[in-house]
């Protein structure tokens, strides 16, 4: 049987999609091959020259078509921010399962609509999930199980970073510097992955935020292909605490201008019997400090998390010692949405329009505590 999947953009996040949708079934044995349908671009030439060149056998500029084709079984939405929710909520509406690009939504009105949305449908069987594909990184799912069997024992703190740097004085304008498309700049492009990495990680929610600093260290950029300059209207860099459920504390940093680091993607979480260390520009490698042991032998290990049978995923891809790749999440992904949609469970939890709408309302509440100077709580967010 087959899973028709349609797909909205073809940018860099439909690059990365396509190429899970079309590498899916050739790594994973899934009850459903998953079929390229429909991908939906803005420009017909570009759009249908994408289609030839990934495997989607039909292109359309039409998104409505997608809503209304009774073959289309997903709709995976790899669209600039603003575009998340007339998108998801037509979909939704049609009876569509809905895969959607993080974060969430722009704002929080649209985050809620959405939330709703997926509310509604789930009743009649219809699916929605969130592509926070760095759950899928075996290192990273590998934590979370360490967690969740009580290998760190209390948790005390947890530290999130995610830094890059491509985004400095000439870098030319684009919708990611747009509040109106985006919503807001690093925070909701990098924020949004360590505020889902931490929850998932520790199984534990941020109840409250503090000490928010939101910076925007450039106010106009180049325009693409031309003289002049475009306003850059989002956040450069954000920074911001956190008090957890359990009574753990949290530190959080988004930027893309931190020279010299590329992708740098960072958990560490301490506990009373140890702690871990991640970060994704080694996204095969744990660190791991064990408390537990006598003083002699105590200090930091690196797990290198390519064993088949006991790291998530590997078994589908290559043999000890052999490292995956970034794009290996985006499959991994794809084959629990699958899996999920076939009546089976993921291997790892996917999250769904109301798990993201959580980590939207720590975005939203950090943003907040940065303009207002104050602490919040997420429960100041709730309706």
């Amino acid at each position: 049987m087959g899973l028709n999947v349609a797909m909205i953009g073809t940018g860099f996040m439909g690059r990365a999609h396509s190429n899970a949708w079309m590498s899916v079934n050739k790594f994973f044995d899934l009850p459903l091959d998953a079929v390229l349908h429909t991908v939906c671009g803005t420009e017909p030439d570009q759009t249908r020259a994408f289609a030839e060149k990934w495997g989607w056998r039909h292109a359309t500029t039409d998104v409505q078509a997608l809503a209304d084709d009774d073959e289309i079984h997903l709709v995976d939405i790899t669209t600039p921010n603003d575009l998340h929710r007339p998108h998801a909520t037509m979909s939704l509406a049609a009876g569509k399962h809905v895969a959607c690009e993080k974060p969430l939504a722009g704002t929080m009105d649209d985050a809620r609509a959405m939330r709703d949305a997926a509310r509604t449908a789930r009743a009649g069987g219809t699916r929605s999930s969130v592509w926070f594909n760095y759950r899928r990184c075996p290192a990273v799912a590998y934590a979370h199980r360490l967690v969740a069997e009580g290998r760190l024992g209390r948790l005390y703190h947890v530290r999130g970073q995610y830094l890059q740097d491509w985004g400095g004085p000439n870098t030319p304008a684009s919708w990611r510097f747009d509040r109106r498309r985006a919503g807001s700049g690093a925070l909701g492009d990098l924020g949004a992955h360590i505020v889902d990495m931490a929850r998932f990680v520790t199984g534990d929610e941020i109840v409250e935020i503090s000490g928010g600093i939101e910076t925007r260290f450039i106010d106009q950029r180049p325009v693409p292909g031309g003289t002049g300059s475009a306003p850059s209207t989002v956040d450069d860099c954000v920074l911001f605490l956190a008090r957890f459920r359990s009574g753990a504390v949290g530190s959080f940093e988004a930027t893309r201008l931190a020279t010299g680091n590329l992708n740098r993607n960072c958990l560490e979480l301490n506990g009373e019997l140890g702690s871990l260390r991640f970060d994704f520009e080694r996204m095969n490698e744990l660190e791991w400090f064990d408390n537990t042991v006598d003083a002699g032998r105590r200090g930091w290990g690196t797990i290198t998390c390519t064993t088949a049978g006991v790291h998530p995923y590997i078994d589908a891809y290559w043999p000890p010692g052999h490292p995956i790749g970034y794009e290996h999440q985006f499959i991994s992904q794809a084959a629990d949405i699958i899996r999920e949609l076939d009546g089976g469970s993921a291997v790892v939890e996917l999250p769904d329009f109301e798990d993201a709408y959580r980590t939207q309302q720590v975005l939203e509440a950090a943003l907040a505590s940065a303009r207002q100077g104050r602490a919040m709580t997420l429960a100041d967010l709730d309706e």
